[in-house]
């Protein structure tokens, strides 16, 4: 890693398929940052256990998520892209976390009181305790800067409290992660519900795209997403499902607002709908067409899951080595 340049840390689970909404809301970003940042981009399979997974599907999605972080053009040599559970130093600090971290901070964290509810009486500790190796995750790597969205930003306010708690028991050992707030993007909503964002665990198929979709099943998705009565094409609140067609459009084509709706001034919503699904498949071929090589290419894939794992235990372990050493374990 460049010994100038900050550090980035961000992952996603290897659950459900990713959207185009995780592709435009993430990934993208992520091909930008690579060229400014140290990034280490994980497949956070260790979080994807918090709920039941069935095994040989886990493995299926953690080396398909890896494989579409390289088709959307992050650079596993420029990048430490890396399977979370491969890198035993994860599960190592998060153990010593939790012994500096308080019951009543997990019991505030509002991502495990809406789940919880969810799941009732089938909550498990670690889905109460998950923040907890997600601040090991982050401060393995001394990292500078994390992105994340609203529902994230209270992990990485306890991430640093944890962080500072032990510099102060300790002296100093990790260093304190900011939030990064990446330029402002569009957060891409659902096809059929449009007030609500697209999910990659969503039940309707028509709700989202995968970025694995076939191509003809993306454009008859867009073609079938909700609108509304009206016929005019705005960016409006007032008018969501239009808004988020316009704001994948847009994302597609790095095309502004005032263009957009000058573009389609007196157009028809079919017409309009062709247009968009058009945008998508110019964005979403080339992906597929990398992923099909990748997939293909399995030493390639075994060879940059081995030498990504090394890269990553190899930092780790330096900040664990100092954690053990200082807690007063004998290495």
């Amino acid at each position: 890693m460049i010994e100038d340049k900050k550090v980035i840390f961000s992952g996603i689970k290897p659950s459900g398929n990713l959207t185009l909404g995780n592709y435009i809301g993430a990934l993208k970003n992520w091909t930008i940052l690579q060229h400014e940042y140290n990034c280490l981009f994980c497949v956070v399979d260790m979080h994807a256990i918090t709920v039941r997974q069935d095994p040989a599907e886990l493995r299926k999605k953690s080396k398909e998520l890896l494989k579409l972080y390289i088709a959307c053009g992050l650079d596993p040599e420029k990048n430490i892209m890396y399977i979370q559970s491969q890198v035993p130093a994860h599960a190592e600090l998060g153990w010593i976390l939790n012994c500096y971290t308080y019951v009543g901070e997990m019991g505030r964290m509002t991502q495990y009181k809406e789940k919880k509810a969810k799941q009732n009486e089938n909550t498990t500790v670690g889905l109460f305790d998950y923040p907890v190796l997600m601040a090991a995750d982050i401060l393995l790597y001394q990292t500078d800067l994390v992105p994340v969205g609203d529902d994230q930003k209270q992990h990485v306010e306890i991430t640093r409290d944890i962080a500072m708690r032990f510099n102060n028991l300790y002296s100093e050992t990790f260093k304190i992660p900011e939030v990064y707030i990446p330029p402002v993007g569009a957060r891409i909503m659902g096809l059929q519900n449009p007030t609500a964002k697209m999910s990659k665990s969503d039940d309707d198929e028509n709700d989202c795209i995968l970025l694995l979709d076939p191509i003809d099943a993306i454009a008859r998705k867009i073609k079938r997403a909700v609108t509304d009565t009206e016929k005019e094409i705005r960016y409006t609140k007032e008018k969501p499902g239009i808004k988020n067609l316009l704001d994948i459009y847009m994302s597609c084509t790095n095309m502004n607002v005032k263009d957009a709706e000058a573009r389609f001034t007196n157009c028809g919503y079919g017409e309009f709908k062709q247009e968009v699904a058009d945008a998508v498949v110019s964005t979403i071929r080339p992906i597929q067409e990398k992923y099909k090589e990748i997939d293909a290419d399995k030493e390639y894939l075994d060879k940059i899951l081995k030498q990504n794992a090394e890269r990553a235990s190899s930092i780790a372990n330096r900040t664990l080595g100092k954690v053990k050493k200082k807690i007063g374990f004998v290495v």
